[in-house]
């Protein structure tokens, strides 16, 4: 599985390296949950913690190796949270995703890790991005498809909420395989989360049915899999990589698009800053709000969860594209 390489990227592989380096031989219960009635589940980011814990109950003890309010492709691992994969009975990651934590469990995963992405197969990085059926506007598609695609995979499976219930239900499986006497409820616990990612797929289904416009200008391409799902699309203002700069060529052929469709709403996301979006918005007389991809809670949201956060997008996207 293929996405792009930076910098931070090699960084942080090196820095899983030395952490590794530093806990390999000395793991002990302090780091993990430590609680032998509950099976330790480590999980890469939100959204895998999120199935974890709702299918895993009173039975397991889960563990987000990225804190909230920080970019979860970013994460460093220090020695402690490699102790904690070390330790775990169940690793719940994407492969790709952050590089540190692929690193620590080709290191000591073993047969413990539960690759998600082996369950639900990604989506090209362009699939899910502008692409128009007429006129010369396929300059602007083109130039953007060099940007995000170069065998780049799009990691964000979770934001179709019927794929998040397919790896739920594999979850499920593989905690009844690491814990055979509470098969039965995991199994369970898994059937009612589908049901209710089942009622928000209706939801959104229902809620983007008949809008004005169907096209989202989001600050970086997350969101291929809820567009695809929903027969919307997303302009976006740079690739895969929330850190990606925008060359100029980029933000005049984004203006110049939201200009065509009437964007009235540019999007940002909680953990990016904003700073893109609004000169666009500016540009084009447009407002901003928020469009969460959901790669981490944001600080402050401890009340909030995959379902609530779903339903808030839901929302801003019905108000930004002027849905009956």
């Amino acid at each position: 599985m293929t996405f792009r390489t930076t910098p931070r990227v090699l960084a942080t592989a090196t820095a899983a390296l030395l952490a590794l380096t530093g806990v390999a031989a000395c793991s002990t219960d302090t780091t993990s949950g430590g609680d032998p009635e509950r099976v330790d589940v480590v999980a890469g980011f939100y959204p895998l913690q999120f199935l974890a814990e709702r299918i895993g109950g009173d039975a397991v003890t889960v563990t987000n190796l990225a804190r909230p309010g920080a970019e979860p492709h970013d994460l460093e691992l220090n020695p402690r949270q490699v102790g904690q994969i070390i330790d775990a009975e169940l690793i719940i990651f994407l492969d790709g995703f952050q590089p540190a934590v692929d690193t620590a469990i080709e290191q000591n995963g073993g047969d413990r890790a539960f690759d998600v992405a082996a369950v639900e197969p990604l989506l090209d990085a362009t699939a899910g991005g502008h692409d128009h059926d007429h006129g010369d506007e396929h300059d602007h598609d083109d130039e953007h498809a060099d940007e995000v695609s170069d065998g780049a995979k799009d990691p964000h499976v979770w934001l179709d909420p019927t794929r998040l219930a397919t790896i739920g239900d594999k979850l499920a499986e593989r905690l009844g395989a690491v814990d055979p006497d509470h098969a039965d409820e995991y199994t369970q616990r898994a059937a009612t989360l589908r049901t209710e990612l089942e009622q928000l797929d209706t939801e959104f289904t229902e809620g983007l049915k008949t809008c004005q416009r169907r096209e989202i200008v989001v600050s970086h391409t997350a969101f291929g899999y809820l567009t695809q799902r929903y027969q919307l699309e997303q302009i976006g203002i740079t690739g895969l990589s929330p850190e990606d700069e925008p060359s100029p060529q980029r933000l005049a052929a984004v203006t110049e698009e939201a200009r065509e469709h009437g964007a009235t709403t540019i999007f940002f996301e909680t953990l990016v800053s904003p700073k893109v979006a609004e000169t666009i918005a500016r540009e084009v007389g447009a407002q901003t709000a928020v469009l969460d991809p959901l790669e981490g809670l944001s600080t402050g949201n401890s009340g909030e969860d995959y379902l609530s956060v779903m339903r808030t997008n839901l929302q801003t996207l019905r108000t930004a594209l002027s849905c009956s």
